[in-house]
């Protein structure tokens, strides 16, 4: 497994929509959240969940991340991604709440892995790598998230804390 270094995001948004969309699917659903959906597509409806969350996808690949990185398998397969923004300004990102928009802020967003491959240790090699490049320049790590994933625990056990509940998400923040 690497990780690599996505320069061109939204070349890589058709392979990125399937790779999510399996993830969907492992999730039974749960993630992505499809917050924003009114009748969100059945965990088998591939052109449903395309068309649902499709352009949300090419918003955050073409203007919201700041660095986009894959995990690739021996045959070039992408099994976990991992996304930075910390030059929040001018981005509308209504799920950060103000207090945390300032130039120390690094989020950790589109964090995933393949479901073939949970357990495997895979996420929490991508998470080091997040907060390791956040802290090389400069930025606190902070990660926003429903507080009914799996994600809220698996981050508290990775010592982020949480430092406020924000709508329906919660936020925290990784210190040391």
């Amino acid at each position: 497994m690497r990780i690599e270094r996505v320069d061109t995001p939204l070349k890589l948004k058709d392979e990125l929509l399937r790779f999510v969309f399996s993830v969907y699917r492992g999730t039974n659903g749960a993630y992505p959240a499809l917050e924003w959906v009114e009748k969100r597509p059945s965990k088998d409806d591939f052109e449903g969940f395309k068309k649902v969350y499709e352009p949300f996808l090419e918003l955050r690949l073409g203007k919201e991340f700041d660095e986009l990185y894959v995990l690739r398998d021996d045959e070039g397969q992408i099994t976990g991604t991992i996304a930075l923004v910390y030059n929040l300004e001018g981005k509308d990102i209504w799920w950060v709440p103000d207090e945390t928009k300032d130039e120390k802020t690094g989020l950790i967003e589109f964090f995933m892995t393949h479901p073939d491959h949970r357990g495997e240790g895979y996420g929490s090699q991508l998470l080091e790598f997040a907060i390791q490049r956040l802290r090389e320049l400069g930025k606190i790590p902070y990660v926003v998230t429903f507080p009914w994933l799996e994600a809220y625990s698996y981050y508290t056990r990775k010592g982020f804390t949480k430092v406020m509940n924000y709508k329906e998400f919660v936020v925290l923040k990784k210190e040391k």
